[in-house]
């Protein structure tokens, strides 16, 4: 089995979707984890303590704005004065925004890059010295198909995620040999908050039944049909942490049912 146990992992947007995902695999493996992202105060207290009962670790929660670099500074700050140490750090929180470029406003590309995009380098900028000196971490930047291929109407997140891949690329060059690795992982449609809000919109704009919307939605890109699941991601990071994947640095791994495949 792998264990995790006395490494300490930082997840942003872990409130909920693929960030909760991976938070509760990492638990599972025995990490300690610091939770970050909006919500409601009580949930997000009744979150923390769900996930320390059932896995019997430390977690943490911190409301960085992942959208101001001092916020997550002190995020960083805040996990290795609590918890001793970043040990694993997963880059997840992203916002999306959908519109023609021409009707793109300039303030929805500046939110989507700062959070998608911007917060990747802050949050690698504040945690890679502790990793180094540790001889130990690993960095995983969730990014997306759109990381490798484009879609109409997504330029901010689309050039977002492009530019995680290229911080993955450069991050792994930079610290090969050093213990530390840094990889992205590129998922196809999750059901997520995120992207029920784009089945919501597709179901009103067509005025069809939500069911029908998703897989509108799945059978225009996604070939298996169906949705990759936060449980599944959680698992691929997982290994990346493990001995196994050690010498796995500067990869993109899609999971995506098949979408890039095309």
């Amino acid at each position: 089995m792998m264990t995790l146990k006395q490494k300490v992992a930082v997840v942003t947007g872990s409130t909920s979707g693929i960030g909760l995902g991976i938070a509760r695999a990492l638990a599972g493996a025995g990490a300690d984890v610091v939770l970050n992202g909006f919500g409601d105060a009580r949930a997000i207290e009744d979150l923390r303590a769900s996930l320390a009962k059932d896995f019997g670790v430390r977690v943490g929660f911190h409301n960085a704005d992942m959208s101001k670099p001092a916020e997550i500074a002190d995020l960083i700050g805040y996990a290795t004065k609590e918890f001793g140490s970043v040990d694993v750090l997963v880059n997840n929180a992203g916002i999306q925004h959908v519109a023609p470029v021409e009707e793109f406003a300039p303030e929805r590309w500046d939110a989507v890059i700062a959070i998608n995009l911007s917060a990747v380098f802050h949050g690698i900028h504040h945690a890679l010295a502790g990793m180094k000196q540790k001889g130990w971490g690993r960095i995983i930047n969730i990014a997306s198909v759109h990381g490798q291929v484009a879609s109409v109407n997504k330029v901010a997140y689309v050039a977002a995620k492009h530019g995680v891949v290229g911080i993955t690329k450069t991050v792994a060059l930079e610290t090969a040999g050093t213990g530390v690795t840094c990889n992205a992982i590129c998922p196809g449609w999750v059901l997520t908050p995120l992207v029920q809000k784009q089945i919501d919109a597709l179901a009103a704009s067509k005025g069809i039944p939500e069911v029908q919307a998703k897989a509108e939605l799945l059978g225009a890109k996604q070939p298996s049909g169906e949705f990759v699941t936060p449980d599944q991601l959680g698992q691929l990071a997982v290994f990346l942490c493990s001995d196994a994947a050690a010498q796995m640095t500067g990869a993109n791994l899609t999971m995506d049912g098949g979408w890039t495949a095309q």
